[in-house]
């Protein structure tokens, strides 16, 4: 942390926003006054500086013109590239993993650099992906929904972050990729609000120790529902 607040980063909402995606700032924010601990939302919209001194930058999703313009803006505006460098955490949901990785290529055939945070590379596949993902993560599986076209290709600098029980992911099997405290996904949902887990996972890393428990009882039945729904699936 940063100061005596936590400061949650909701980066290009304006831009990266199209699938709910800002909802996972909410998600952090509300467990952290949960226990006591102020914290607050500052947004980055698209023409300003990015701050390179909050505690957690968060990236959504969004369409192929929109990423590209995202992405740019951040290299042009390294802010969040500082932070990174320093320890803060990182989190990217779809169009936000291939930002946050070293190139993407958009459905017309262009190539875009990415931030190179994670080293991952991200083209076109041949059918889009969309519906529920179910992904073994080593803490307990996490849901979520997830409609792109990426295939994701993980180099040796980056861990996947689980791999997939239903759905496609990156498309290799798995979902997601990690780097240090930089950690992306495809699953929307918002998905930490589906996955309390994974969400007091980045909040320890911003703290330095575990969040503790909630003083609140958790909601759970849209994950138990889904995971229901998954074990009905066939299995890889």
């Amino acid at each position: 942390m940063t100061g005596t607040a936590v400061r949650i980063g909701l980066v290009l909402p304006d831009v990266l926003g199209t699938y709910g995606d800002s909802g996972n700032a909410a998600v952090l924010r509300q467990r952290l006054r949960w226990r006591g601990i102020d914290a607050e939302v500052v947004d980055v919209h698209l023409g300003a500086p990015v701050p390179s001194g909050l505690d957690v930058y968060l990236l959504g999703g969004g369409e192929d013109e929109a990423q590209a313009l995202a992405a740019a803006h951040l290299r042009a505006h390294p802010g969040l590239q500082r932070a990174a460098a320093r320890g803060a955490v990182v989190f990217g949901v779809c169009a936000g993993l291939q930002v946050l990785g070293s190139s993407f290529v958009v459905s017309g055939g262009t190539r875009h650099a990415g931030l190179g945070l994670l080293d991952v590379s991200t083209s076109p596949g041949e059918r889009r992906a969309v519906g529920e993902v179910v992904v073994e993560w080593d803490r307990e599986p996490l849901t979520g929904f997830e409609n792109h076209l990426g295939v994701t290709t993980l180099g040796p600098g980056s861990s996947p972050l689980g791999r997939v029980r239903a759905g496609i992911g990156n498309g290799d099997g798995t979902d997601g990729a990690v780097t240090g405290h930089v950690l992306a996904t495809y699953l929307h949902g918002p998905v930490l609000a589906r996955n309390p887990a994974l969400a007091d996972l980045l909040l320890s890393w911003v703290l330095g120790t575990p969040p503790g428990e909630l003083p609140v009882p958790e909601v759970g039945e849209l994950r138990r529902e889904r995971l229901r729904a998954a074990r009905a699936a066939r299995w890889r």
